[in-house]
């Protein structure tokens, strides 16, 4: 059985790595694992448990930054910042449930790890746009800081950009500064009822290049939904005016207030929609939002039981499709076509993901670029060895 190493301090980390690297022993890295059943099954020599590194080091609302250690859970977060009415821009989805964990137990680090953003991404960027700054230890048993606690402060490489989507496999944070904006005072959603895939999108890209302001779009079977957020009077202008933008499409519409806004959102940014079957697979395909439709056509032509929903204007499509041994990964990535894109494999048996490409395979020269920054960071491939393939 595979025992636990559990630092309380960055210099515990420190020690842990270099420990590590003079005994040769992987490092399974996990904030609360919640995400763990996401990625490459790994077989490692120890966890590297970051669950005892939590808790809030400096929060300046005046200054919409938060810094914090890495093992805190995004509920904690949201939860301090609720008191200053601001929130997580980007909108960290919380996948515990999609993956058969608990709500609630996922980090913020985690989250910037994967890159993982909700709805507003649209509008307020992805999770590596919020990060300003971290400190950590790489693969060679180094401690090293970038970026700081205000935006422009790079000079140089952006290791934060980097960093952000690398799911542990270049270094082990400590310590995160990300950026917070204050919540909106209103948030309301105007439905259109009816559309299909194609007139959806459609509708979705028509609102998005408005002068109107959506904070959301999404899709999912039966109706659309635009968000729209802010002061009261401004909500109110918008939403008359992106009714009378879609006046013509078809579609009958109605609104969802400030709370059921909320609740609707969450729902969507946590992938509920979907209300797919525990044994079910689980996909997340990017795209350009106008071949969305065509993409879910074409897997539902040689798999028609799929099931799919529609966020971020028609770019990102979360689809469920029956269990498989391979997941029918190649129907998937196939369906994609020449315009660009890519399939991640969120959720399948540990068999499953052992036997194809979680992620989107790259092409030879980025997959070389990438392997000599991994050899830049941790050469001796400690640090969640084979999880991303």
């Amino acid at each position: 059985m595979t025992s636990t190493i559990k630092p309380r301090s960055p210099e515990e980390l420190r020690q842990a790595v270099e420990w590590a690297l003079n005994d040769g022993t992987t490092l399974d890295v996990r904030g609360q694992g919640s995400k763990i059943a996401l990625g490459k099954p790994m077989e490692c020599g120890q966890v590297l448990d970051l669950s005892g590194l939590s808790g809030i080091v400096d929060y300046a609302p005046e200054e919409l930054v938060v810094t914090l250690r890495a093992g805190t859970p995004i509920s904690d977060v949201e939860a301090l910042l609720a008191q200053r009415n601001q929130m997580l821009a980007f909108e960290p989805p919380d996948l515990g449930p999609l993956l058969g964990r608990e709500a609630g137990q996922g980090t913020l680090v985690g989250a910037v790890m994967g890159n993982l953003a909700g709805p507003r991404r649209l509008s307020a960027g992805a999770a590596r746009d919020h990060l300003l700054g971290f400190s950590g230890v790489n693969g060679r048993g180094e401690i090293f800081k970038s970026g700081g606690k205000v935006m422009k402060n790079v000079t140089g490489y952006d290791l934060s950009k980097l960093l952000a989507g690398s799911w542990g496999t270049l270094a082990v944070l400590d310590q995160v500064s990300v950026k917070v904006l204050p919540a909106p005072d209103q948030t309301r959603t105007l439905l259109l009822m009816g559309l299909d895939d194609a007139a959806a999108v459609t509708a979705m890209c028509a609102a998005l290049g408005s002068p109107h302001d959506i904070s959301g779009a999404a899709h999912l079977p039966g109706k659309t939904a635009l968000r729209i957020e802010g002061v009261a009077p401004s909500v109110e202008a918008r939403l008359r005016a992106l009714r009378e933008l879609l006046a013509d499409s078809g579609a009958r519409m109605e609104e969802l207030g400030t709370l059921e806004s909320r609740v609707f959102w969450r729902e969507v940014r946590d992938v509920a929609p979907l209300k797919a079957a525990p044994d079910t697979i689980v996909w997340k395909i990017s795209c350009p939002p106008t071949e969305g439709p065509a993409i879910v056509a074409r897997i539902k032509a040689q798999r028609p039981a799929a099931e799919a929903f529609y966020d971020w204007s028609g770019g990102l499509i979360w689809l469920a499709l029956p269990a498989s041994t391979d997941a029918d990964h190649t129907i998937v990535r196939g369906a994609i076509g020449a315009k660009g894109g890519h399939a991640t494999l969120i959720r399948a048996s540990q068999q499953v993901r052992a036997a194809v490409p979680v992620f989107q395979p790259q092409p030879a020269a980025l997959a070389a670029l990438a392997a000599r920054v991994k050899e830049s960071f941790d050469p001796k491939r400690l640090f969640n060895p084979g999880r991303m393939g």
